[in-house]
Parts: C-alpha cells; sequence; structure tokens
C-alpha cells in the first residue's frame, strides 16, 4: 500500500543461549528489550510493518519471546539470513569466512520482502522518539530518487568514556556528500577522532553530524545492492575475511557516482547503544525512571 512505512531490523547477530536471546538486553522490572522501545516509538510516528533479520537457529525463539509481546500492535515478517541469493560461484569463497559479508548483504536479503519505503536500524540500539518522528515525516515527503540518513549529534550519541566508531558526514545544503568511519573518544568534555587506521588524533566538535544506522530507503535500492554485491564477490573474492560490504559504502558510492541524493535529517534524539552494564544502567533510568514510556510498555497500546 502506498502510506505503508516499514521497519526493517537487523537482527542477525543475536544467537540462541541456553534458550535464551544472546546479545539482547532487557530494561526496567518489566523486562522489556530494548528493540520494543524503538518499534514502540515506530508505531507511535506511523511505521505499520516491522521485518527482522534474524538466523535461523533463533527463529522459533525470536517469535516466542520477542513477538509475543509485540504482534497484536504491527504486523511482522522474517527475513532467515542465509548464503541463498550470493551466485553459487562465490559460494566457496563465502563459507571460508565468518558471517556473511556485511551490512549491505543483510540488507538485500529481505529484497522480497519490502515493497516501498522503509527504514534500517540495529536491534541493540535505541534510537528516541523524535528520530522516528522525523523518519516517517520524510517517508511523507519523499522525493524520487532521494534516500535519507538520520543525523545525530555526535555529543548525543556518546554517553560514556569508552572509545567508539562514528560514521561522520559531511553535508552541503542538508545532503551528504562523504562518509567516514573515525574512531572517537570523550576526554574532559572534549572529542577527540582518529582515522580508523592511523593514531593521529584531533579534537572535533561535539555538534558534528553522525550516522548511527538509521537510514531511510526505497526499494530500489536493492537493485543497488544487487550490481555492487556482485561487483564486491568479483573484486574481493579471494581475501572476504578481510573486507566488509556495508550498506554505508554502498551509500557513499552513490553519492560519489551521482546515484542517488542523500538527504540527511538531523534529529535531537540521544542515541545510545548497549555495549556494556554502564550503558544499560543508563538507558534503564532514562527509559523507566523518567516516565517516557508506559509500564509495562504495551499496556492499554493496541
Amino acid at each position: 500500500m502506498e502510506n505503508e512505512k516499514t521497519l526493517l531490523i537487523i537482527a542477525d547477530e543475536i544467537t540462541n543461549h541456553f534458550g535464551k536471546l544472546k546479545q539482547l538486553n532487557t530494561i526496567g522490572k518489566n523486562q522489556e528489550y530494548l528493540i520494543e522501545y524503538s518499534i514502540y516509538d515506530a508505531i507511535k510516528a506511523g511505521f505499520t510493518n516491522v521485518v527482522f533479520i534474524i538466523k535461523k537457529d533463533i527463529y522459533n525463539l525470536f517469535k516466542k519471546i520477542i513477538e509475543e509481546r509485540i504482534k497484536i500492535n504491527i504486523k511482522i515478517e522474517y527475513v532467515l539470513k542465509d548464503p541463498s541469493y550470493i551466485p553459487k560461484k562465490y559460494q566457496e569463497f563465502i563459507n571460508k569466512k565468518q558471517g556473511l559479508l556485511g551490512t549491505g548483504y543483510t540488507i538485500y536479503c529481505a529484497k522480497d520482502k519490502i515493497k516501498g519505503n522503509f527504514a534500517v536500524i540495529n536491534i541493540n540500539t535505541y534510537y528516541g522518539k523524535d528520530a522516528f518522528l522525523k523518519a516517517a515525516k520524510y517517508f511523507d515527503n519523499i522525493i524520487y530518487n532521494h534516500y535519507g540518513i538520520i543525523g545525530y549529534t555526535l555529543n548525543n550519541t556518546i554517553t560514556s568514556n569508552k572509545e567508539v566508531k562514528r560514521e561522520i558526514c559531511k553535508i552541503e545544503d542538508d545532503q551528504l556528500k562523504s562518509l567516514n568511519l573515525m574512531r572517537v573518544i570523550k576526554r574532559k568534555n572534549k572529542y577527540i577522532s582518529a582515522n580508523i587506521k592511523t593514531n593521529e588524533g584531533k579534537e572535533i566538535s561535539k555538534d558534528t553530524i553522525v550516522s548511527m544506522n538509521l537510514l531511510l530507503l526505497s526499494s530500489d535500492i536493492f537493485k543497488v545492492l544487487e550490481e555492487e554485491l556482485l561487483l564486491f564477490l568479483s573484486l574481493y573474492q579471494k581475501n572476504l575475511s578481510e573486507v566488509k560490504f556495508t550498506i554505508l559504502d554502498v551509500l557513499d558510492m552513490c553519492v560519489k557516482k551521482n546515484l542517488k541524493t542523500i538527504d540527511v535529517i538531523l534529529t535531537s534524539s540521544t542515541c545510545y547503544e548497549l555495549n556494556s552494564k554502564e550503558d544499560i544502567k543508563n538507558i534503564t533510568k532514562i527509559l523507566t525512571e523518567e516516565e517516557l514510556y508506559p509500564q509495562p510498555l504495551w499496556i492499554n497500546h493496541n
């Protein structure tokens, strides 16, 4: 349908660990998973469908644990990530690689499930209410041959003093000109960045715009991904263990080759990645103690 908005959730790194979904963290006294808050915000913003990309071995457990809570509120579908979309002549190289290529291939696996506009998010990241409202509004006014990236200010993505990786956006007239993956660390209210391959650091502004992988795409991206995947495999078939086929690299290529215009939509939201016990403690306090959401999350919501 024309007004459908799909939320594509990358969950292919989640594994089954003695009947539990490993790498997933629960929040607060009602033990909701962090992804439920993003789904809640997406529903409130007007999203109508959710597609999970998962591994086959967690399918039944995922349905039991996650789907049971949210199925009354939104249409749910699954993509089982496997090498089936990779040409046979490259299969032997893929079988030698841990994982499956990267986020570019992960998203490509959803090509038979999505028609129209869709947003991409990671399962263990909190993106914020404003981010989903901005995403939904963008889809209501999307221009042909345009994609979008929700842009966060750097200081709204770093909540500890640990080093993180961030995709720095170079922007002109609200449009992306390039993406540059950097290592960033916070030191005494200053933000120091360094090229991912070097140790040379420099101070950058707290207002630097970064991508946290909340991407706004349309289904024609699958054709682009298919073409780029074949090129990638032909170029790197001998050393796939050393490279990644990432969606951000594909979007960067689209800009450099003038194939697509990538709009950067700024959000006031704070983005949280759950990588440590400190992160879990911080986000639990914000989401439950500050009463931003009902407790339990899905009470009286339909």
